[in-house]
Parts: C-alpha cells; sequence; structure tokens
C-alpha cells in the first residue's frame, strides 16, 4: 500500500501538491496532526478499501513535528511504503505568498514580524525536513509543482531515483539539490543572437553546446564524479537524488547537460528530469 506524506513550510504548496496527488488516484486527507496519521491510513485503508493515500500535515502552532520518524516506522511495519514530501521555499517567497493572500502565518504574534515567524517555523521543521524529500518551490508556477509531485509518485520508491534538475545562478541555487555543479565557465549560447530565445533541449543549441570541446570535458566530469559516487549514496539508504547543474540563467547550458545527463543514466536508474528556470 501506498502512503505519500505532504509536509513543509506554510505557504509552500501543500494544498497544491495534495490536489496534485488527488489527481492522480490518491484518497486524500488535509491538515491532519502528525499523532492521527496512522490510525487515518489504517482507517482509509479499511473503510475505503484504498492501497494509495495521501495525507497532508499539519503543523500550525505547534512545535514541528516531533515524532514522525517512529510514525513513519509504524506505518511501515504495518506494510506499507511511505514516502514523505517536504516542502521548501525561500523566505522571500514565502513573505510575497502571505502578503499576496493577507494570510496570517501560524506562527505570527504580535512579538514575532512575517519574517520571524518564517525563520521560527523553518527552525522547528528543521528536524523533519532531514526525513523527506525536498522539493524547492520557490518562485515556482503551480501547474509545475502538479507536475513535479506526479512525476515523483510514478516512479518505484523501492529503487534510487536520480533528479536532473537545471536551474540559473541568477535565482539562487535550489534548496532541494543533493549535488551542485557550476557549469558558468562555459561558452553562453546567450551571447549568440540566433541562439539567445532558444533553450538547452533546442536542436541548434544541442550542436552549438556539442562542438566545444569544454562542454565535453565538462559533461564527462560530471558524469563520472555521479558515476562513481552513486552506489555509496545507494548504501545509505537513499531512494532520491537531486543533482543540479546551474549556469547563468537556467536556460542553455545547464538544460543541455542536465538532459544530456538523464540520458546517459537512464538505462541504469530511475531517472527525472526538471528544468527550474524552464518552468
Amino acid at each position: 500500500m501506498d502512503l505519500v506524506l505532504i509536509g513543509g513550510m506554510s505557504g509552500s504548496g501543500k494544498s497544491v501538491a495534495l490536489a496534485a496527488l488527488e489527481d492522480a488516484g490518491y484518497d486524500v486527507v488535509g491538515n491532519l496532526p502528525a499523532a492521527l496519521v496512522v490510525p487515518a491510513a489504517d482507517h482509509i485503508a479499511e473503510t475505503a478499501g484504498s492501497s494509495r493515500v495521501a495525507i497532508a500535515l499539519d503543523v500550525k502552532g505547534g512545535p514541528g513535528l516531533p515524532g514522525l520518524g517512529a510514525t513513519i516506522d509504524a506505518l511501515k511495519a504495518r506494510g506499507w511504503s511511505v514516502r514523505f514530501v517536504f516542502l521548501d521555499a525561500k523566505v522571500e517567497t514565502l513573505v510575497k505568498r502571505f502578503s499576496e493572500t493577507r494570510r496570517r502565518h501560524p506562527h505570527s504574534s504580535d512579538e514575532r514580524t512575517l519574517v520571524e515567524a518564517i525563520e521560527h517555523e523553518r527552525r522547528q521543521l528543521a528536524d523533519a525536513r532531514l526525513l523527506g524529500t525536498v522539493f524547492d518551490t520557490s518562485d515556482l508556477p503551480a501547474a509545475a509543482l502538479r507536475n513535479w509531485v506526479k512525476d515523483f509518485v510514478s516512479v518505484d520508491p523501492s529503487k534510487l531515483t536520480l533528479l536532473f534538475e537545471s536551474f540559473g545562478f541568477k535565482h539562487g541555487i535550489p534548496l532541494d539539490a543533493d549535488l551542485v555543479f557550476d557549469v558558468r565557465c562555459l561558452p553562453n549560447p546567450h551571447y549568440e543572437p540566433a541562439l539567445a530565445p532558444q533553450t538547452g533541449k533546442d536542436a541548434e543549441v544541442v550542436t552549438f553546446l556539442e562542438s566545444l570541446p569544454e562542454v565535453e570535458r565538462m559533461y564527462g566530469d560530471i558524469y563520472h564524479f555521479v558515476a562513481s559516487w552513486l552506489p555509496d549514496y545507494a548504501r545509505d539508504n537513499r531512494n532520491y537524488l537531486t543533482v543540479a547543474i546551474g549556469c547563468t540563467g537556467g536556460r542553455h547550458r545547464s538544460v543541455y547537460l542536465a538532459e544530456r545527463l538523464a540520458r546517459a543514466f537512464a538505462p541504469r536508474y530511475q531517472v527525472l528530469r526538471r528544468h527550474r528556470e524552464l518552468a
């Protein structure tokens, strides 16, 4: 039986993720305290006959998610396949979202500003964050987050999944990256007028980059680093590894390399692609 737990920072998109899982055929429960997850999952399985359940965890005003690790272990002992998705976002993104919706942050008070409330919640959830697969939803459209969540639940959770993510350094390093490679030293197609409006997926950009020996050397170095260390990550009981490739704008060099690396590893591993700036 498949259980997906959704947690993370207030304003990070948990309701969007839960809706995506409902669209994918999961029976969903929103805003459930962590202490009630085990009985709720058992009840849904027994009464609804469902084998796919998604639960958004309620952390409003509470001390984070204490005991979540024990809860996940108890669910696995009952035969559930459990995945925990932790949604995160940059402080400035969360401030913007709360300001636009005029919602009150659950940790706000007369003594705390909005920024202080966000940082307080981040500290409260620091331990829980380590238990999950982190998704950085900063500046991410809802449609893109829905697609990312659907991709995530489409793979076998018992096997290691490699996620190759392209991004632009001018928009910040992804909060969910496990490995980060900086390819800004490579020649930039952006300065070629005919290539600037295209992306690293387009044939002309691919041809331009593949003609450069330094691009081939960078690709080889990243490929061999990831390939040589993957067995160690697998032995560390990881089932999800995010390899982030960054260039300046996140549209040409990083996209090309992320796509090429994904193709190279796909025959042996479960592979997902994510292009943050193209989203």
